[in-house]
């Protein structure tokens, strides 16, 4: 049996139309295709919020604590004492635990992106026409084998041109 059905489509308002429709019937997990960005599809997609933003946070904040560890360790091994004053103030550490903040937090990002991503991906894209990279919009519905009937005729309803299962 198929694992689920894909759909061609050559206008962007059929395949809204589609992703919606099967959104509202909850009928199976959603993927679009489409040749360049378009908000229109993600908006009927409506996709989660995405979690790079706590690599981001998690980064910076482990950042900036080994940023003043660092510096506030080498003047503790290192002391260079300057009229009697503290060798350990925040003030003066402040520049360089920001900047390594950005650098660690920059990296974690990146790396949170292509974690999140399942970059590189080994195996083929399930779904995946190459048209869709030319002018055909595409929509990939994951979903049980009793409701594939059921996804293919709402795809042919809104103007599919082409419909097929795959697995």
């Amino acid at each position: 049996m198929f694992r689920g059905i894909v759909g061609v489509f050559h206008e962007l308002d059929s395949t809204t139309d589609t992703i919606e429709e099967l959104r509202h019937k909850n009928l199976g997990q959603l993927t679009a295709y489409s040749p360049t960005l378009r908000h229109e599809l993600e908006h009927a997609i409506h996709p989660p919020q995405s979690g790079v933003r706590k690599f981001t946070l998690f980064g910076a904040l482990a950042g900036v604590s080994f940023g003043y560890w660092l510096s506030i360790w080498g003047s503790e091994y290192w002391p260079l004492v300057v009229g009697g004053k503290a060798i350990s103030t925040w003030l003066p550490y402040t520049v360089f635990g920001f900047e390594v903040m950005v650098m660690v937090g920059a990296l974690s990002t990146v790396f949170g992106m292509f974690f999140l991503a399942g970059i590189p991906r080994l195996t083929e894209t399930v779904g995946y026409d190459p048209r869709f990279s030319g002018a055909h919009f595409g929509v990939w519905c994951e979903c049980a084998p009793e409701q594939q009937a059921e996804v293919e005729a709402i795809m042919r309803r809104h103007g599919a041109v082409e419909v097929r299962g795959e697995r």
